[in-house]
């Protein structure tokens, strides 16, 4: 568009492209709306927060600011965590040290009615505790946000560094990526259309086939070897979590779908989308050879195998703030993100049960699985949710 791109300072690992930097104070002005730039590195070394006066006048007369849009570092119930960039130079600790100082130095300074307006709301990664809501106020995180209340520096790193799940697996690929100067995305265009044939052989050289229908569906029937990542979730996040960077991908969508899915992968850097099945369904009842369905077990099913079988391997797909709640007796804990890291942990040689809240990641890990070269392999249908609900019994994680 022509637009300059602003940066805090620093610009940590300063992009490919032309950006202006914003100093700490800087003010802009929008017509009567003056807007001022704070410096609040934490979440990342250049996080800046954007304070807004709805009068050019009201600084200089120090009359209360409307709002504050706070980026990644104050959410509605949390504040963004500061170990996602921990591999580009800096430290979580010393980033949750600077975050402490932006929160009770910078935003809590302004005045409780200051309305707050953060970058993201509940599903993001990029905090644990995030509200469904999305406006709030100083006055009212100050009174109900854990992040800042009264405490210490050490025990704030405590606070905001445990229970934290792993970083997604595809993030400091977009990291990066968010750095370079790269053509615009061409949302119109259209999808490539693939015959079965040219999936399967895309699928012998290298490709992730991604079936993005429901868990129902894919369990259903679908193509071997294809992981399941329901576009109706955090489709783009989640594949990101079990497809590696760069991977070329082949879709099996509902009709049309193929081109949102598309376009939410292209949001996080996974741009290598070759092109998507046509009428799957037309072609899995032709070719029921190259088909397979799920096993998804009920939770009385899955006891019966339990009780059957001494070398089961229960597997656990949860974050740590779930499962610090308590977890199936035996699981091992993997947490999504960090499956496709860790498979070498895991035997394909026994029978494998997978769990998560209620299926939907259970779906994508069991999937991921068999798409890796586990034979037998199962998730419970309704997750941990419907195995404490028929009575059983909770036990403490241990790792």
């Amino acid at each position: 568009t022509g637009a300059t791109i602003w940066f805090g300072e620093p610009a940590a690992g300063r992009p490919e492209f032309p950006i202006e930097t914003f100093s700490d104070g800087q003010l802009l002005s929008l017509g009567e709306v003056t807007i001022q730039a704070l410096a609040t590195p934490g979440h990342t070394p250049e996080s800046t927060s954007y304070v807004v006066y709805e009068r050019s006048s009201d600084l200089a007369e120090n009359k209360a600011p409307y709002g504050v849009l706070t980026g990644d570092t104050l959410f509605i119930g949390d504040v963004g965590r500061p170990d996602l960039l921990a591999s580009f130079g800096v430290t979580a600790d010393e980033l949750a040290r600077m975050l402490y100082h932006s929160l009770h130095q910078k935003l809590m300074k302004l005045p409780d009615s200051t309305k707050v307006y953060p970058a993201h709301g509940a599903g993001s990664a990029c905090g644990k505790n995030l509200s469904t809501e999305t406006v709030s106020t100083i006055g009212e995180q100050r009174r109900t946000n854990y992040a800042v209340a009264p405490m210490s520096e050490e025990a704030f790193i405590q606070a905001v560094t445990e229970g934290q799940a792993a970083a997604p697996m595809y993030f400091a690929f977009a990291a990066t990526k968010n750095r370079l100067a790269r053509e615009r995305l061409d949302e119109e265009a259209d999808v490539p259309a693939m015959t079965l044939d040219q999936v399967l052989e895309a699928q012998r050289t290298g490709a992730a086939v991604v079936d993005t229908r429901s868990d129902q569906d894919f369990e259903v029937g679908h193509l071997i070897g294809s992981m399941n990542v329901g576009l109706s979730g955090r489709f783009a996040e989640y594949t990101g979590e079990v497809v590696e960077a760069n991977t070329p991908i082949v879709l099996v969508a509902e009709p049309g779908g193929e081109a949102e899915a598309r376009v939410r992968l292209a949001r996080i850097g996974f741009d290598s989308v070759i092109g998507y099945l046509v009428d799957p369904v037309r072609v899995f009842l032709d070719h029921p050879d190259v088909v397979e369905q799920s096993s998804r077990l009920t939770v009385d099913e899955f006891e019966a195998r339990r009780s059957e079988l001494t070398n089961l391997q229960i597997v656990d797909v949860r974050g740590p703030g779930e499962t610090a709640l308590g977890v199936i007796p035996g699981a091992t804990l993997v947490q999504l993100p960090t499956l496709v890291k860790r498979l070498g942990e895991l035997s394909r040689d026994v029978p494998t049960v997978v769990y998560c809240a209620g299926g939907y990641r259970s779906s994508i890990a069991s999937s991921t699985l068999r798409a890796n070269g586990f034979g037998d392999v199962s998730d419970i249908r309704g997750g941990f949710t419907a195995w404490e609900a028929a009575g059983n019994e909770r036990a403490v994680p241990v790792s």
